[in-house]
């Protein structure tokens, strides 16, 4: 299990199925300089919570930056050829997007010319939300068919896709 010498790997998983901690070691594996860019906002106490937690999982060695927003900007500007990049994770980053109303696909247009560009290595992390029952709200079906289409387009884009489940990876592309 490595990253490629140049360009990203997705790895996707449900909810706990342990996606984060594998594509960490597949950032720690590169033996590059680790960079961590973290999606998610602490609206509430538990996601404080989970935040931290997180942190303290990763444990040292890494750089993290907090972006909820501008993540292609963001990749831009933190991958470099000698740094091994991890994104955690692209539905919180949708969620973001849609609570702020952004343009969808133009925000997501921005994030593949980033990934397409990215000089080193890059994991991005996301949850997989289509495998279950239909959503009983609209809100929460837009969110599963944003994922799904940004989920096919990123795994079109990239050499390498993994999917998670209870702990356990299965490569489905590269």
């Amino acid at each position: 299990m490595t990253v490629p010498e140049s360009g990203a790997v997705l790895v996707l998983g449900g909810a706990r199925s342990g996606k984060s901690a594998f594509a960490e070691r597949l950032v720690a594996g590169t033996g590059l300089e680790r960079h961590y860019i973290a999606t998610g906002r602490a609206f509430d106490d538990e996601m404080r919570q989970r935040i931290a937690k997180h942190r303290e999982d990763r444990g040292g060695g890494w750089w993290t930056h907090e972006e909820p927003l501008a993540l292609a900007a963001r990749i831009a500007e933190v991958a470099r050829e000698d740094r091994a990049v991890l994104v955690d994770c692209l539905t919180l980053w949708v969620t973001n997007l849609m609570l702020e109303e952004r343009d969808i696909p133009a925000e997501f247009a921005g994030l593949l010319a980033a990934i397409a560009a990215v000089p080193g290595r890059l994991v991005l992390v996301s949850n997989e939300v289509g495998l279950g029952i239909v959503p009983e709200n609209r809100m929460a079906r837009e969110f599963r068919d944003h994922a799904g289409r940004l989920h096919q387009q990123v795994a079109a884009l990239v050499p390498e896709v993994y999917f998670i489940a209870a702990g356990l990876p299965l490569k489905m592309k590269g």
